[in-house]
């Protein structure tokens, strides 16, 4: 299974945010800069985060983006669900678009179905804090500086 890449950059835009409390606003720029990302996808992905109460948007000159709850209420599972709403492993995980000739005598649709619900429930026993424990959020913060 491969996330998209709005998945894996919301997940890194909540990780950089979550890494520098002490600042009220963080540009788009500056995150993609850290991440040597494109900056057209990141304001895709923090419009997304924002959509769903993830981050807040400060618009002008000296706007930016910055978390709109705290990170221990930012349960993981629950943003990959939010970013990621196509969590169709298989062609006949969606019956509307499905092909497959044997989908009645099949059993991987129901085995790849607990998989993914494994690797889901998985992420929600984690939120953004677990990721961010106070040694490594120091360490975080220090690597981003220096790639600035």
């Amino acid at each position: 299974m491969q996330l998209t890449l709005h998945a894996d950059y919301a997940f890194r835009v909540l990780i950089y945010l979550g890494s520098h409390p002490d600042r009220p606003v963080v540009s788009t720029e500056e995150i993609s800069r850290s991440y040597g990302i494109s900056r057209h996808h990141l304001v895709r992905v923090v419009q997304t985060l924002s959509d769903h109460g993830y981050v807040k948007l400060s618009p002008g000159r000296l706007g930016g983006v910055s978390l709109a709850c705290v990170t221990h209420s930012i349960r993981l599972g629950d943003v990959l669900r939010h970013v990621e709403p196509n969590l169709r492993i298989v062609e006949c995980f969606d019956i509307k678009t499905n092909t497959c000739p044997i989908i009645s005598v099949c059993g991987l649709k129901s085995v790849l179905g607990e998989a993914l619900d494994a690797f889901v429930k998985t992420l929600d026993q984690y939120t953004l804090d677990d990721l961010l424990h106070r040694r490594k959020r120091t360490a975080l913060a220090k690597l981003f500086a220096a790639n600035s």
